[in-house]
């Protein structure tokens, strides 16, 4: 369907939440504007005056401009169109726009040769309880790798993935995760701002399709759907995992080499080089919030530690066995609640300069990963301690973006200041300690679950 009346026009901001308005279809060519400070906003809706948010500057506008031809069928109604948008001031791309520094690594990875290509896999609950009390959806019949009723007895998954193919965001796969209520959801790989913008898409319309389910009989299911990393303590957190693989001139996966150890070509080791020896910098971008530190802990299956294996899920990064086609680095460092634009930007780009530094490849870890693991190098165990190993990364920061990074740390910083103050008795006093079973506290359930 074309004849859309109205078209959403979004654009994921420096929380990678989607902002945006509806603009009337005859109007939606001309494109839209929204206030710059919107870069200064937390969650709570508080202003600072970080880097590119011109809070005292005036407060200017931002210019929201897309092709036409990119508008997809909405999810709102039949009549809605949805596009997302690409940011600007004066004539040239915003800098602080995550969109613009996923275009940027996409971009540099071309100049040398290589297209990249990318696919997403998310990890979501679905709750019930609303925002007060959450808790995990009942399922009691739910396994590990479960499909139908018994995974999802109201249909709400099902609703979704439907949804999302009418929309245009493909699927690759979807099951039952670890624990009731828990749910993977795998989109098709491609270029890596196609699958970046189906996954900051189908966030968006998986959280809106649950909290609008209802029965057979039309009454509500009550029911919410929520990517942050870590929302209920004491059971498994949720991750997005970014696999990618890069492309030749001649379209062949340059990352293969039936000669090389592991069927790794030279590229692909260069790119886990960085990956590893970008790990702690990386970690504040991949990892952006108070709460996503509660997830990233020793034996917990993600991107803790700075190392590699082959089909190995203890490991940081994995890559599969053997050369061909489906030779790929997965990431697995990113939080639920990770902003995926910068994300993925931050991956490539982290690859980048492992390949372009000439920097040595480690031995991939062999161990059990949870008693004997093969390095001592792992994420820090805050927010605040990942802001300082972001900052000291200077080459990770320059490569993703200067000013992305400087308004990153800016904002989270205050985060981080808003939390020690809100939070009260419920503040952790010792990060390094935490275990993952202690209870959220009301300041991050507050912040973070409406939207994530």
């Amino acid at each position: 369907m074309t004849d859309w009346d109205r078209i959403r026009a979004l654009w994921p901001d420096h929380l990678g939440l989607a902002r945006g308005k509806y603009l009337p279809a005859r109007l939606a060519h001309k494109g839209t504007s929204h206030c710059v400070t919107v870069f200064g906003l937390g969650y709570d809706r508080s202003m600072a005056p970080a880097p590119g948010a011109y809070l005292l500057d005036g407060l200017p506008d931002t210019q929201i401009s897309f092709d036409t031809t990119h508008i997809r069928q909405g999810w709102d109604d039949d009549a809605t169109g949805v596009v997302i948008g690409d940011l600007s001031m004066h004539g040239e791309a915003l800098p602080e726009s995550p969109r613009e520094a996923l275009r940027r690594a996409v971009a540099e990875w071309e100049a040398m040769g290589y297209t990249p290509k990318v696919g997403i896999e998310l990890e979501a609950y679905v709750f019930s309880g609303g925002l007060e009390s959450p808790r995990p959806y009942e399922t009691p019949r739910s396994m590990v790798y479960g499909t139908g009723v018994g995974s999802d007895p109201s249909g709400v998954i099902t609703k979704l993935v439907r949804r999302a193919e009418v929309s245009g965001i493909a699927m690759e796969s979807v099951n039952a995760e670890y624990d009731e209520g828990q749910f993977e959801l795998t989109l098709e790989y491609g270029d890596a701002m196609w699958a970046a913008d189906n996954a900051f898409l189908f966030r968006l319309l998986a959280r809106e399709t649950v909290l609008t389910a209802t029965d057979a009989t039309g009454q509500p299911l009550d029911l919410d759907l929520t990517f942050l990393g870590k929302p209920f303590p004491g059971i498994s957190g949720t991750g997005v995992h970014v696999n990618f693989s890069l492309v030749d001139a001649q379209g062949n996966n340059a990352m293969s080499d039936a000669g090389g150890v592991h069927g790794m070509s030279d590229l692909a080791r260069g790119c886990m080089a960085g990956l590893i020896h970008h790990h702690l910098g990386m970690t504040a971008l991949a990892a952006p919030t108070v709460n996503a530190y509660r997830r990233l802990r020793p034996g917990e299956l993600n991107g803790y530690w700075a190392n590699w294996g082959v089909e190995h899920r203890c490991a940081g990064n994995r890559v599969p066995r053997g050369a061909g086609p489906h030779m790929r680095i997965e990431s697995r460092i990113g939080d639920g609640a990770a902003n995926v634009h910068t994300l993925i930007a931050t991956v490539l780009q982290a690859a980048r300069l492992g390949v372009v530094g000439g920097l040595d490849c480690p031995e991939p870890m062999t161990t059990d990963g949870f008693d004997e693991v093969n390095t001592d190098v792992h994420c820090a165990h805050s927010l605040s301690a990942a802001l300082d190993d972001m900052e000291a990364d200077e080459a990770l920061c320059e490569a993703v973006g200067k000013e992305l990074c400087d308004n990153f740390v800016f904002n989270k910083r205050a985060e981080w200041d808003r939390y020690t103050a809100g939070a009260g008795d419920e503040a952790v006093d010792d990060w390094d300690a935490i275990g993952g079973t202690e209870p959220l506290s009301e300041w991050e359930l507050k912040q973070y679950l409406p939207y994530h």
